[in-house]
């Protein structure tokens, strides 16, 4: 969501306190009081405004050696629970078969260091906690080497460390060993990390700490929960966004077995049953009577008539230099385009769920999610308590993408709704059904632009109008992301464009929908739509200037290395320019987005309509790599999501309604149709970026520029789905 940030290494808040079986270590947020949201204050960030930070992550070494490291993130799939620890472990000199790791807490201490609340998104975890893990990993091997020059009586300057011991000489201590010793030690004002030459552990291969858990079935997500006396509820909610409940009747559903209540919430109606298959059959058996209220003309087709009527004028200003106007009616060519891109629903594997115990002093919540802090203020406000009475206890997260990071906590607010009107302790379970009709959508966007070219073939002018929903609109971050009526969010990948920047007469604009329609952050965010419509326009571009799309981008990049960096090593290991196999076409597509550059070749073949994608090549320039390992599998899993979007994925109205249900009509990536998938790192010492979100964007672009090349048919909406029929 926002630019990687440089975080200090100096300056952080160094802790120890003895514990029951070893050393606690507490390190800091750097900067944390700079990026306070607005209205928050630098002691609900962890920050006390006279004095350094408040200790919020924690490094715990036993008695038995082992080393377990607590996240301020949550893992989702995204390996930080490995990679993380791998920074720990590299300063540390740690026993890697020692590591064990562990969610955090929801406490004001875990506030992420760019965004001041606690979450997880926006492809921001690794870098931002990079050097304070390292830093964390050095204070702790610092404290240990002192415990152990104290017990032997020796110089600290001629230990070792390794492996999980202090060396001195031909004796060994173990880190458990010195752990209670070192935790009475005095900390040292200052730590030394290894230069990048001795790292063993940074920038390796390395296998997931949680692969083992999840591949034999005892890693706990959130529908895994369960305890004696916790019921299951499922929830009857409007069919039309902002409907309200008129009436019901629940004698027939009181009937089901196992239905133990059924009660009225905010969202809806509840069924409370001692399982899911009561609570399900229980909510069908329900009988609604809906105020379906003023949104139940909804229509897609109408809304996309009047996106292109609001396009047809400029919006606010975004980014402008020049008479962009007056410049394209010099222009030698002229080339117009308009891009639509639906609305999205996340569709994470595990649908959402959340278990709350509501006791006489407090809260207790189990769940997966990526905003822990904000969903624990939504859930104390209802009960009346304050923050600390609520824990809030992260599992792993079955998918996220960020639909379980809602400034509004919907699902979170929801069950504990369930749980205090039912005065039991309750689950509420989403259906996959609910997942896709429940709302908070990547907005449907639509893009025009008109763009004026030179006799040599290159823009000399860019007119360009998006037409959507903000995400922005009414959260937290509306402050600082919404200026003069602009959606930073809704522009980005356009505004900021290298292609757009470089043109001296240029204007973006942007018309921003007002909609019940509940929208959110979807898997990389404005860039999802943005890159479909630039690099399809330049893809345009270059045809109509007569020129190889690979060599026309080189040109129009020449003053952005790491664009092309990413550009040339995936054109090269995709063979570009070489024959392929008859009926095979290539299409390719870059763009930068979390701080990542990402190019794609995709070699697709149309076959009486259908479209059969057979290979991504995929080149990466994110920085320093932690773990190579988990990038590769970031590429692969950002393919196949982005493919599924631009394949079939979408989200359409009628009558107020959402048409898509499940799988069979919200449809996403299935195995058999998964290309062969290559990835290859740009070798980089530039600032750090993401990688679990840049590499969903190009693959559109990809996909589409080589239907081009198959077909001469331009598709200019997504999803592509029988367009070629």
């Amino acid at each position: 969501m926002t630019a990687p940030l440089n975080i200090s290494r100096r300056t952080f808040i160094k802790a120890t306190a003895l514990v029951v079986g070893g050393l606690v270590i507490a390190f800091n947020i750097p900067n944390a009081k700079r990026f306070l949201l607005p209205g928050a204050t630098a002691e609900k960030a962890g920050a006390d405004a006279s004095k350094l930070p408040a200790p919020n992550a924690f490094l715990r070494i036993g008695t038995d050696n082992t080393i377990t490291v607590m996240l301020a993130h949550s893992e989702m799939g995204q390996s930080i629970w490995t990679t993380l620890p791998m920074l720990i472990a590299e300063e540390l000199d740690a026993d890697w078969s020692k590591i064990k790791v562990e969610h955090a807490k929801a406490a004001p201490e875990y506030v992420h260091t760019a965004y001041g609340i606690q979450i997880t998104g926006g492809s921001s975890t690794t870098w931002s906690e990079f050097d304070r893990y390292r830093q964390a990993g050095a204070l702790t091997r610092a404290l240990l080497v002192a415990a152990a020059a104290e017990e032997l009586g020796v110089a600290v300057e001629t230990l070792q460390t390794e492996n999980g011991f202090v060396i001195s000489g031909d004796k060994k201590i173990s880190y458990g060993e010195l752990a209670e010793t070192a935790a009475k030690l005095e900390t040292p004002k200052a730590v030394t990390l290894k230069q990048p030459k001795d790292w063993k552990i940074i920038g390796k291969a390395t296998k997931r700490l949680d692969g083992p858990e999840k591949i034999n079935g005892t890693a706990i997500f959130g529908q895994d929960i369960h305890f004696e006396g916790l019921k299951t509820a499922m929830v009857a909610r409007s069919p039309v966004f902002g409907g309200t409940v008129k009436s019901f009747d629940a004698s027939a559903a009181k009937q089901i077995k196992g239905v133990q209540n059924v009660v009225q919430v905010p969202s809806g109606v509840a069924v409370i049953a001692d399982g899911y298959w009561a609570a399900k059959q229980g909510r069908d058996a329900l009988k609604v009577e809906w105020d379906l209220g003023a949104n139940a003309g909804l229509d897609s087709q109408k809304m996309l008539e009047e996106y292109r009527s609001m396009a047809a004028k400029e919006g606010l200003p975004a980014a402008k230099a020049g008479d962009a106007q007056s410049a394209i009616s010099k222009a030698t060519k002229v080339i117009e385009a308009e891009y639509v891109l639906p609305y999205l629903a996340h569709s994470p594997m595990e649908p959402l769920n959340c278990a709350v115990k509501i006791t006489d002093d407090g809260c207790e919540i189990w769940t997966g999610t990526q905003m822990q802090g904000t969903d624990q203020l939504s859930a104390a406000k209802i009960l009346g308590l304050k923050p600390e009475q609520v824990k809030i206890n992260t599992v792993f997260l079955g998918g996220g993408f960020g639909r379980r990071a809602n400034p509004a906590a919907d699902f979170v607010s929801e069950a504990v709704h369930v749980a205090k009107a039912a005065g039991v302790p309750v689950k509420t379970v989403w259906s996959r059904e609910d997942d896709v009709k429940g709302g908070y959508y990547r907005p449907m966007f639509l893009h025009k632009a008109k763009i004026g070219l030179g006799a040599d073939g290159l823009p000399v002018a860019w007119q360009h109008v998006e037409v959507g929903q903000s995400i922005m609109l009414g959260t937290p971050f509306e402050a600082f992301q919404i200026k003069d009526g602009v959606d930073a969010t809704s522009v980005e990948g356009v505004a900021d464009s290298p292609y757009i920047k470089a043109i001296a007469d240029h204007h973006v604009s942007l018309h921003t929908v007002k909609s019940s329609i509940p929208v959110l952050w979807w898997r990389s965010v404005g860039h999802s739509h943005s890159a479909f419509a630039m690099e399809s326009l330049i893809d345009e571009l270059a045809h109509a200037a007569g020129k190889d799309s690979l060599e026309y981008r080189r040109t129009l990049l020449k003053d952005h290395p790491r664009h092309l960096a990413a550009l040339n090593l995936a054109a090269e290991k995709a063979n570009w320019g070489k024959a392929l196999p008859k009926g095979v076409f290539r299409g390719i597509a870059v763009h930068e987005s979390f701080g990542s550059y990402v190019a794609q070749v995709a070699e697709v073949s149309v076959n009486k309509g259908a479209v059969k994608v057979h290979r991504v090549v995929c080149a990466i320039d994110c920085g320093l790599s932690v773990n190579p390992d988990s990038l590769v599998a970031q590429m692969e899993s950002s393919v196949s999501y982005g493919l599924g979007a631009a394949l079939q994925s979408e989200i359409t109205f009628k009558d107020g309604m959402v048409q898509q249900s499940n799988f069979n009509d919200y449809k996403v990536m299935r195995m058999a149709d998964m290309p062969k998938v290559e990835v290859h790192i740009v070798p980089s010492t530039e600032k750090m970026g993401g990688v679990g979100e840049p590499a969903v964007p190009p693959i559109a672009p990809a996909v589409t520029n080589a239907i081009f090349a198959a077909t001469g048919k331009r598709i200019r909406s997504l999803p592509i789905g029988d367009q070629l029929a």
